[in-house]
């Protein structure tokens, strides 16, 4: 079994290396940083195949630390997670548009630490594969032309190898990796609806029991806010109430 290295930035002690046992007896690798400043140090190193990041921390808080690991080119795809007792919706896109993948709140569970951790290594796993995969459904999608690596819905168009959105508007945005997948899963089932449990299991990788709806509601809302002309009155990214999402109905 490949044993995987999670990075775990942390200055409370006593919660760093209660995650710490934790991990190891699930048969992880671990490396605990006390500060943002030296957690960058160490990933930059010997680069983690996750970082667990606490946000409140002196010096550098984990929203910088975030964003320095996603303009790093060697760190840029290593999946974060938030662990923090920043509960509020603003702080959640905070952390989202720092490039999170995932953000839980403390007090937390440790089965579901696991549990998360677990999916979004099988979800990255995923990414290094080619993205023609047969588990998506081809037929469905509006335009595709595999062999330049495109994926356009409507005026959207997804290149699958710079992971790059070029908007309705004509302005290109760099996808962060979380971002890229839903995206992704969305255009390549244009008109389709996902319930926000549906998400939460075929892009999250998450077990019907784990996960919240808040997780795809702020992302999407994230996303939104990335390559909507318009966020307040999505045309590309809708909802459909009582149902879940979509891309492609009107386009």
């Amino acid at each position: 079994m490949e044993q995987y290295n999670i990075m775990v930035i942390e200055d409370d002690e006593i919660v760093a290396r209660t995650i710490e046992r934790c991990l190891r007896m699930d048969e992880f690798k671990v490396t605990v940083a006390n500060s943002g400043v030296e957690g960058l140090k160490i990933a930059r190193r010997n680069p983690p195949d996750l970082v667990i990041l606490d946000v409140i921390m002196p010096g550098m808080d984990g929203y910088t630390v975030c964003r320095e690991l996603r303009s790093d080119p060697l760190l840029s795809n290593v999946p974060v997670i938030f662990l923090t007792a920043k509960t509020k919706d603003e702080d959640k896109i905070n952390g989202f548009t720092a490039g999170a993948d995932d953000y839980l709140c403390k007090p937390f569970n440790l089965e579901e630490i696991i549990l998360r951790v677990r999916a979004i290594l099988r979800r990255s796993g995923k990414m290094k594969t080619p993205v023609t995969s047969p588990t998506y459904n081809f037929e469905r999608t509006s335009q595709q032309d595999i062999s330049n690596n495109i994926v356009k819905v409507g005026e959207y168009i997804l290149n699958t190898k710079t992971y790059e959105l070029t908007t309705a508007n004509n302005q290109k945005i760099r996808l962060t990796p979380v971002q890229y997948d839903l995206l992704y899963h969305l255009m390549t089932h244009p008109g389709e609806i996902f319930s926000p449990s549906r998400l939460l299991d075929e892009i999250w990788d998450y077990p019907s029991d784990a996960g919240s709806p808040d997780l795809v509601r702020v992302h999407i809302k994230n996303l939104r806010n990335r390559v909507e002309m318009n966020p307040r009155s999505p045309s590309f990214i809708q909802t459909i109430p009582g149902y879940g999402y979509t891309v492609g109905l009107n386009s």
